[in-house]
């Protein structure tokens, strides 16, 4: 805890223990706090996308999106969960079923899985002695404040232990609730920023720049100090005494002949100390592997590749990968708590709904089998976190499906599409809407050009005359041209007859026209 307190305050920027006088410069450069936010920002800012078994593609990535998105704010708890863990070295995550509920303006909120982000100084996790990803007994004590039974504010303490079996919650060390833990394991979720082999502790972003922090704030000030010295300089008199005379512009002293007087000047040389600071600096972004003008250094203006970038940001990379690989193993687990949860309070999402759910295929199940281990399987998918020229990524994927390596499914997901399927079923919708709204302009410009002809019997400009009608009494003049709509009916039929009415709906309208009032457009 005493680490954990550390690293906080470092991160708040409080990384003085004493006070100076009033007046005396005391500098503080948060670079603690600004490198480990870059370093979040620069994982998780992009957020991360989730998967299923193929199996249950058509059910499971819909309820994972309505528990991130709809229950709880993605961006909000991934930034919280990397903020505990980058600062304290562990972040822990707890996951809990919030009862739908009427608040006093009779509005009605549905229940919600919970993902809690805890303050790791909070919590107390014991894990087996043989197994150390086995979590077997969890305890999260706090304080918070409160009314007592006399109506004053109080400080209280409340305690909840976890395990498999019961859940007990206490005030103030007095047992206030006992209950069966349901869900039949601990709904918390440990997970260790940077791993450290043998131990299930992690080790935080700044661990290795406080020292270097501190150093470069002391040596700041102490600069600071010394131009403070010399900004206003000391005027030395030898062979006269005046306590009278006064120092500053348009100012005459009268001194003996013999008298010398002069400034103090600054015999210091700055360059070095300034270098020295220099080191520092450039050892804290080593240190960090963020790179130094990644923090608003100014830097020319160049098309450099994707790869280059790359190679700039190597170490940044490198450490993006480590924390990837192990936070994309705890949200894992918590995408499994979230949804076993799910399914022990609300059963009826077990069952596929196509107004909510993906789109079902072939062989996969209706209903979803809570005892079956794929149904919890998920994985994280992380967008790259150095930009990427999209004009370059279309001409790749293109490029690839022109010589059949991919599949349009796939180029979905290699441009970050999170529900690939949806995403084509909408293309496919909208290419069908575009061919029924061709035809039906095609329909009113046929009816328009045959209302010509038979008034005018000439045919439109730009318009190939209609061909002379086939049968045996071709010869006959006087035979009335037959009618196509009116054997329509007999003639089309399902799909076809579907279609029809369709482009007749479309071309001559079935809704009333509707206009907006000018007044109320939005600029």
């Amino acid at each position: 805890m005493s680490r954990y307190a550390r690293n906080w305050a470092w991160w708040m920027g409080m990384h003085w223990t004493h006070r100076r006088a009033p007046g005396e410069p005391q500098l503080t450069f948060n670079y603690t706090q600004a490198l480990s936010d870059y370093k979040n920002n620069f994982s998780f800012s992009r957020g991360v996308t989730f998967s299923a078994a193929k199996q249950y593609q058509h059910i499971i990535p819909a309820l994972v999106n309505r528990i991130w998105e709809r229950d709880n704010d993605k961006a909000t708890v991934l930034a919280e969960v990397a903020q505990n863990g980058g600062v304290t070295g562990d972040a822990f995550a707890k996951i809990a079923y919030d009862p739908a509920w009427v608040d006093s303006a009779r509005n009605v909120h549905p229940g919600r899985v919970r993902i809690l982000p805890l303050n790791p100084s909070t919590c107390f996790p014991e894990w087996h002695p043989h197994d150390r990803e086995r979590l077997v007994r969890f305890k999260l004590k706090y304080r918070f404040w409160g009314t007592n039974l006399e109506g004053t504010r109080q400080v209280f303490t409340y305690t909840e232990v976890l395990t498999d079996d019961t859940v007990e919650e206490y005030v103030n060390d007095e047992l206030i609730d006992r209950r069966p833990n349901r869900l039949g394991q601990i709904p918390v979720v440990h997970i260790p920023n940077i791993s450290v082999s043998g131990s299930p502790w992690g080790i935080s972003d700044i661990e290795n720049l406080i020292a270097l922090n501190r150093e470069y704030n002391e040596k700041a000030t102490e600069i600071s100090d010394i131009v403070n010295y010399h900004s206003q300089p000391i005027t030395v008199m030898q062979g006269a005494k005046n306590p009278s005379t006064e120092v500053g512009a348009h100012k005459v002293w009268h001194v003996p002949q013999e008298a010398k007087v002069y400034t103090l000047e600054n015999g210091v040389d700055l360059v070095g100390p300034l270098q020295y600071m220099e080191l520092i600096k450039r050892a804290m972004h080593e240190m960090s592997g963020v790179p130094e003008t990644a923090l608003g250094q100014q830097q020319a203006i160049s098309n450099t590749s994707g790869v280059a970038l790359a190679i700039q940001y190597l170490p940044l990379m490198s450490q993006h990968e480590a924390k990837v690989r192990n936070y994309s193993v705890g949200l894992r687990k918590i995408n499994e708590l979230a949804l076993r949860t799910l399914f022990l309070f609300e059963p009826e999402t077990l069952l596929y709904d196509p107004d909510t759910d993906g789109i079902i295929e072939p062989g996969q199940p209706s209903v979803i089998d809570p005892t079956d281990p794929l149904v919890y399987r998920t994985e994280c998918h992380w967008p790259p976190p150095l930009p990427v020229d999209t004009l370059i990524k279309l001409n790749e994927i293109q490029l690839k499906m022109g010589l059949g390596l991919e599949s349009k499914r796939g180029a979905l997901k290699d441009l970050g599409t999170e529900f690939p399927d949806e995403k084509a079923a909408e293309i496919f919708e909208e290419l069908r809407n575009d061919a029924i709204e061709q035809g039906a302009l095609e329909f009113i410009r046929a009816q328009i050009n045959s209302a010509i002809l038979a008034m005018t019997g000439m045919t439109p400009q730009g318009e190939n005359a209609p061909a002379p009608p086939t049968g045996a009494n071709s010869d006959s003049a006087s035979a009335p041209p037959t009618n196509p709509v009116a054997n329509q009916a007999t003639v089309m039929a399902g799909t076809e007859h579907k279609i029809m009415t369709e482009l007749v709906t479309l071309a001559h309208g079935s809704r009333t026209p509707q206009r907006r009032d000018p007044d109320t457009d939005s600029a």
